[in-house]
């Protein structure tokens, strides 16, 4: 599934094919309004930890070591 997301450190918005992140899957992180879903982990633990934070803020990988290259 093609995932976009607006990254939190930089304002860009990307997109991201993960395969294994499903409509249903999707539902069950995030139910709606009002609902509280299950973690991320627990929902896509076949994931890597980049791809779990692109889901959760949009950072690449790339972006991550950028901003945080000199601490």
């Amino acid at each position: 599934m093609k995932i976009k997301r607006r990254s939190i450190l930089t304002g860009v918005e990307r997109e991201l094919d993960i395969p294994a992140v499903t409509e249903e899957r999707m539902k069950e992180w995030r139910p709606g309004e009002g609902q509280v879903g299950k973690p991320v982990q627990e929902v896509f633990p076949e994931l890597t930890a980049d791809q779990r934070e692109f889901l959760l803020s949009g950072v690449t990988r790339e972006e991550w070591d950028e901003h945080f290259k000199d601490k």
